[in-house]
This record gives structure tokens, sequence and C-alpha cells, in this order.
């Protein structure tokens, strides 16, 4: 295939962002070790001796495997959102294709090697390295690619005797100037060299097209062969190429603004192309490079920007004229938007990643050519209409690869429709909200009514109306309401004013989680009392700020989720207590329930909860969006007047 090409999608369809890990701990219980027993500090060795020019080595080059490692290690310890944009920019900027294609595909999650796959590393070291030992090393670091190239031993001739060193590795193991390519089965795959023409890492591009071409069988001894090869950082930074589970605090989003500062574009034209992109992404680089015009997505079925709501509440409604506006409740599910062209459907969560797979009984009832924006809900066709179920509901068809027929059935997912963007082959975003209302009514009507349904306009005639019945909601499944102007375009991002969301009282938050603590008892092994934070400060550099803590109100497989997750983003440890990662772009949003608010001089926040309890996870929702301080202060004077 032609790499100039842009007209294969190349996100698979994937259910979420939670990945189980396969490793069994062989049924013994988990230790504590000493930090000793696996030194997580090869990271930060690598921050702390890169010179302020970080991307251009001498020795290597921009392009080598080194610069990927050292831009992964500077975004693991790398929190503000801004400065992580200056590296990714920095990165692109020095870079040469096709390398920095791959690198943005492995860092998305998008550059799938189907000859490398994490079952494939473990069996790879389990034969050099005590199984037992492993799975405790694993338990305690938490990430696979870490965890390996970390605890890699280094090879010997056989010939070589006990206590010699071997001829290809210098006094302290690491590879000799004159020692052998990299792999003899990568024939005559790129490697960069250094001054004195020794072989160097090898070229991410070459990596990747090399394992793309290999079978099956010859895959792990091209990475066997490389991982003795590479110290451990260099180990580190190719398991996370060729595996991509980064954890690194790069969502796809951050990484499409990054591409949008590099080449001065706005981030909606990076969006719209994005799905239509196959690494390593030559003619997007081309045109950011003002070498070429903006590509043509090609791609059937695209993802298109969301236009998001702004918050409010009464007194900021008295500011606008009621007549303006539309009402319709909102919804207790998942925001999706559900695409079909050409034969071809999808179902793209908020943020874009394509869901599709876990929801096939939708997928098979999508015949229709358009691109719709609702609520994915469960629901029972019954008595003409469909029963919408709960929260909770939907919860068992999340984060799933396969769904077997029997969750299906009992669980039947369906989408309730809030707006059309596309129909027949029209973009209908420019129209306003009035006008793509009354296409909508007409394309829903025509779909199975067992699937589609739509969201009912709520009539009012003045916001103290609209108020009371925000209060009484008529099916507990509505969250609260969504008032968006008559004559709104679809614009994406939040501008301010054109639609706003009212969520219902009492009080529900969306927290970040910040730091999570060993249970007790039976849950002694479990990481299962977590403290959370919601942001403060200027939108630009927010931080977070503890509000709470609770350790109930999640079911047993949810707690198993959370704690794969704790252990899966641990950055700092603190006796029992581990503190996770919480950015912007990559973190666990909880919405946390509680039945009210105090003053607090104990808390670096000033407030206090009471009774606070998890409610549900969102794994749908990128962490910038929780909610701010602000909200909290808001709700602490309601409460005080109550």
């Amino acid at each position: 295939m032609d790499r100039r090409s842009v007209g294969a999608a190349i996100r698979p369809d994937t259910p979420g962002q939670c990945r189980k890990r396969q490793f069994r701990q062989q049924g013994r219980p988990r230790a504590a070790l000493g930090r000793k027993a696996v030194p997580r500090l090869h990271r930060r060795a690598w921050h702390d001796r890169a010179g302020p020019d970080l991307l251009r080595d001498p020795g290597t080059g921009p392009a080598a495997l080194k610069a990927f490692a050292d831009l992964l290690d500077r975004l693991v310890l790398t929190p503000s959102r801004n400065a992580k944009l200056k590296l990714l920019t920095d990165y692109l900027a020095a870079t040469p294709d096709p390398d920095r294609g791959y690198a943005i595909a492995a860092i998305t999650r998008d550059l799938d090697i189907l000859s490398v796959k994490p079952a494939m590393i473990r069996a790879l070291v389990a034969e050099r390295v005590d199984e037992v030992l492993f799975g405790y090393s694993y338990d305690f670091v938490g990430d696979l690619a870490e965890t390996v190239s970390l605890i890699w031993p280094a090879p010997f001739p056989p010939s070589v005797a006990v206590g010699d060193i071997s001829p290809a590795r210098g006094e302290n193991g690491e590879r000799s100037a004159t020692s052998a390519p990299l792999s003899p089965l990568a024939g005559e795959m790129a490697t960069q060299r250094t001054e004195g023409g020794a072989s160097a890492a090898p070229m991410l591009s070459a990596i990747v097209e090399t394992l793309q071409q290999a079978s099956r069988s010859d895959g792990p001894k091209l990475v066997e062969r490389w991982l003795d090869d590479l110290d451990s950082s260099g180990r580190y930074a190719l398991l996370k190429l060729i595996t991509g589970g980064m954890r690194i605090g790069v969502s796809s989003r951050l990484m499409k603004q990054a591409l949008a500062d590099y080449g001065a574009k706005d981030v909606t034209e990076i969006e719209e192309l994005w799905h239509g992109l196959a690494p390593p992404c030559l003619p997007l680089f081309d045109w950011l490079d003002g070498k070429a015009k903006k590509p043509e997505n090609l791609a059937a079925a695209p993802f298109r920007p969301v236009m998001l709501a702004n918050p409010t509440d009464l007194e900021e409604l008295a500011r606008y004229d009621p007549a303006d506006y539309l009402a319709e409740w909102k919804w207790d599910g998942i925001w999706v938007q559900v695409t079909a062209e050409r034969g071809v459907c999808r179902i793209y969560s908020r943020t874009g990643d394509d869901i599709s797979s876990a929801f096939p009984d939708l997928l098979e009832a999508m015949e229709f050519d358009g691109a719709i924006d609702g609520e994915l809900l469960v629901g029972h066709f019954e008595d003409g209409a469909i029963r919408t179920g709960t929260f909770s509901d939907l919860q068992q068809r999340l984060n799933r690869k396969t769904v077997p027929a029997k969750l299906q059935k009992r669980y039947p997912a369906v989408l309730r429709a809030y707006d059309l963007l596309q129909a027949g082959g029209d973009d209908l975003r420019p129209l306003g909200f009035e006008a793509r209302r009354e296409r909508l009514e007409a394309f829903v009507e025509a779909l199975p009514k067992e699937r589609f349904d739509l969201s009912p306009l709520v009539p009012f005639e003045s916001w103290e109306e609209i108020a009371e019945k925000r209060n009484a909601p008529p099916d507990p499944v509505i969250e609260g309401l969504m008032l968006k102007r008559r004559d709104s375009a679809y614009v994406p991002g939040r501008p301010k004013g054109p639609w706003f969301k009212w969520k219902r009282d009492p009080y529900l938050v969306d927290a970040v989680l910040m730091y999570a603590q060993r249970g007790h008892g039976k849950r002694s092994s479990f990481y299962s009392d977590y403290t959370f934070g919601v942001w403060t400060g200027a939108a630009d550099d927010a931080q977070l700020v503890p509000v709470g803590k609770a350790y109930f109100g999640f079911t047993d497989e949810e707690l198993k989720q959370i704690d794969k997750f704790v252990r899966d983003n641990t950055i700092e440890r603190f006796g029992p207590v581990r503190s996770v990662r919480a950015e912007p772009d990559h973190g666990l949003v909880l919405e946390v329930a509680f039945e009210g608010l105090n003053r607090s001089t104990r808390h670096k926040s000033g407030v206090a909860m009471r009774f606070p309890r998890i409610s549900r996870l969102r794994w749908d929702k990128p962490p910038h969006e929780a909610d701010r301080l602000e909200t909290l202060e808001a709700m602490l004077g309601k409460d005080a007047t109550a």
C-alpha cells in the first residue's frame, strides 16, 4: 500500500481505554517489595542527563530510537499540559519522515503490529527470568514494558566462562562498537551510525516496517535480539513503540493539538482528517510543512469534532431570552456519534475513540446514510417505545472486546438521538439547531424503533418554568437539561452562549482520582480507598486539589478495574498509598455522589464532602472535563441556604 494514501482509518475498533492485564499471579499473594528489588530509576536518569538540546544527539541524530526514548522519558515526568505540547512539537520539528509518523501512531495507540503482542513479550521474558520474580516485579512496577526493560538480563555466549566478560560487551554490559548487526533477520534494515561508524539504535521506521513484514515466528526473534542490544531506556522505548501501551499522559486529543500547533493549523482540521490517516501519515506532514495541499479524508464514516455545552444556572440564564432556546433532557448514558456511510458503520465516543466492537447489536441496525449525535443507552422495546435502563445496566456493556449474545439480549444497546450532523451526503452542521432538529425527527422516524428513538423536547416559556421541570424529571435516567439556541450551528469546541447543560440537583460531581490506598480485610490486596480532586486555577495551567475520599459505591468488578488502573498509573508511593497519574489528558474520572458540603480548614480546597461515594466510573470522560472547585463552591452556597 502506498504510504501516502489516506483512505483507511488506522484506529482499531476498541471498546474503551481499559486494557486487562493477562499475566497471572500464579495464585500467590502480592507482596510489597523494597525499591531496590526493581529500581525504577532508569527514566529519571535519562531525564537528568539529557542536555538542553533534547532531540539532537550528535551521535545518533534526531530520528534514532534514543530520541524517541528521551521523548517518552520527558513526557512521563512532565505534568504540565503546555510543557507536554512543547516537547511534542519540538520532536515533530526535529524528527524526519517517516519516523515521526510512526511515533505519533504509537503514542496514540494507532499502530498495530500483528507479529508482536504483549503475550509474546511475556513469553520472551519467561525464558530469561524466573517466573515468580517477574510476577512480583511486574506487580511492583505495574507496567509490562518498564518491568521487562529493567529486568531483562544481559546475554552471554555459551562459550564464555562464568565471571568472564562477554567479547561483545564492555565492563558494564554495554554492547561494544564492533558488535554484530542488530538482527540477521532484518537484512538491510536501516540503522543509524555513530561518528565512529559503530552500529547504533535502529530507526523507528526500520523497526516498524521490519516487524510489519515479519511472520509471527520471526517477530519474537527480532524483538529478542533488539532487547539484547539496547540499554534499559532503549528497551523501554522499543517495547512502548511496538506494543502501544504508553501511559505517558498524552491522549489523542493532546497529540492532535500538538500537530495543530506544529503546523499552525486549527485543531478541528486535524480532527477531521484523523480517522482517514494511516501511519506514517506522510500526506499530513506534507501539508503541515507547507509542501502540499490539505489531504482529502477519503475514509468512510469519519468522526466529526463535537460541540460541547457550558454548565449554567438560573442566575446566568436570566441574561438570555428563553424564547431563543429549545430544551431537551440530558440522559444518563454515554454521549456518542454514530456514523454510517458507503456501507461502513462506526460508533465513536465523545473523544473520537471507535467503540463499535462493543455494541455489535446497535451497529447491525445502522442501515442509514448519515451521522447522528446522541446518547448511548440500554433499553428494551415495550408497548411501542424504548424503556430505558440505568447507567449500571449500560456498564455491563462497557470495556468489552467481545459481547456474548446473552449479554446483548439482556442489555440491548439503543441510541436516543439529539442531533443530525449529516444525512445523505449533506453536511447539516452549518444549519441552525431548530432546522437540524426538524430533519432529525424525520430521519429517526425511518429507523428501527427498537434501536433508535428521539430525545423529546421539553416545552417551556420561562426560565422558572424549565427550572421546575428540571427539578422533577419524568425518568430517573435523566441527569439534567440541555438548552440550545434555535439558530445555533454545530460548531466544534465549547463556544459561549449557544449551548448550556444544566445538571439536576442534588450533588454529583466529576472528580479525578489522585491517590489510592490499600483496603482492609478482604480488600487488603486491592487499592480500594480513593482520594479524588477537582480543578482550580487558570484553564491553561489548572491544578487538582483534593476534595474527598471514598471507599464504597462500586461493584467488585469495578474495584478490579480501578485497582488495575492504580497499578498501571502509579507515579509515587507513600507507604500503603499510591499517587496516580492525574493530568488534563490522562487519568480516571470518577462521578462522585454526596449529600452535602461543609467548609473545612483541614483541606486545601476549603471544602469537605458529606458521605461521598463513587457513583460510577467515567472511562468515557477525559480528566480536563472534570468539574472545577468553583462548582463545589456554588454547591456549598446552595447547601448553606437549604
